[in-house]
């Protein structure tokens, strides 16, 4: 057997899932694992397959960022059906499965900044990106990719050292790769199936979100909006309080924290 086919024997030993990790396919360095997701759905690969790297020398982040990948780090992409009207709930469940996953393998407490940012004392420890091709009313695929710092210093990337931490540098000492992915995919599977039953996980969300309460901008491509982080609609809108009084009702953008 392989190397590689006994790292993927040795994540899915760990799995207690249904579907998600079920199929697996794992590179020791990947240009990008969204890109290789994308293909592989273009292929016909079944719900729930995954797509691991050791190593990702050019993962994206939102609006187009690039999104720092090292050897230490988890880099993966998970394929999913869902029905069109669970796509808004994506972001929810990838970023609540990160903060359960932490807390349960890591213990630590780790919050939300909107929309999908995972902080842990303010710094920024997993970035998540969501793409999906949609045709009519159903969903060829929806890709969820996700960055976890995880066995990494920060100062020893000085374009992210004040901006982003890991789970070993919070803690002093490294975490489990595999028991985190394992617990990460398990967490996954279990909010995606109660949110395709109904259940209105956007309160949960809602109460891991560090944003609310503060004073932020938000810009999205030209526009820019300043106001107090209200609340969160059901479809994870963002409500801001503008200084006059109006209300403003978020769909996405790039969010500064001004003033708590």
């Amino acid at each position: 057997m392989s190397n590689r086919q006994n790292i993927v024997t040795s994540l899915q030993a760990r799995l207690e899932t249904r579907f998600v990790g079920r199929h697996v396919h794992y590179y020791p360095s990947l240009a990008s694992t969204m890109e290789v997701a994308r293909k592989a759905a273009g292929e016909g690969a079944v719900e729930g397959t995954v797509v691991i790297a050791d190593r990702q020398t050019s993962g994206r982040g939102r609006l187009g960022r690039v999104w720092l990948s090292p050897k230490g780090s988890i880099a993966m992409s998970i394929i999913l059906k869902p029905l069109v009207s669970n796509l808004p709930q994506l972001v929810m469940i990838a970023s609540l499965a990160v903060v359960r996953a932490i807390g349960k393998v890591a213990g630590l407490e780790a919050q939300i900044k909107w929309p999908n940012d995972v902080m842990i004392r303010g710094k920024k420890v997993c970035g998540i990106l969501i793409e999906s091709e949609v045709k009519g009313d159903r969903v060829n695929a929806a890709i969820i990719g996700i960055g976890i710092n995880v066995n990494l210093n920060p100062s020893a990337f000085p374009e992210i050292s004040t901006l982003a931490t890991s789970l070993s540098h919070e803690l002093g000492k490294e975490v489990s790769r595999d028991e985190l992915t394992g617990t990460l995919l398990y967490e996954l599977e279990q909010l995606y199936l109660e949110a395709q039953a109904g259940a209105p996980i956007y309160r949960e969300w809602q109460a891991h979100m560090e944003t609310l309460g503060r004073w932020i901008q938000v810009r999205a491509g030209e526009s820019v909006e300043e106001g107090k982080a209200e609340t969160l609609t059901e479809h994870g809108n963002l409500i801001l309080r503008r200084a006059d009084g109006s209300s403003a009702e978020i769909v996405a953008g790039d969010v500064t924290v001004i003033k708590d």
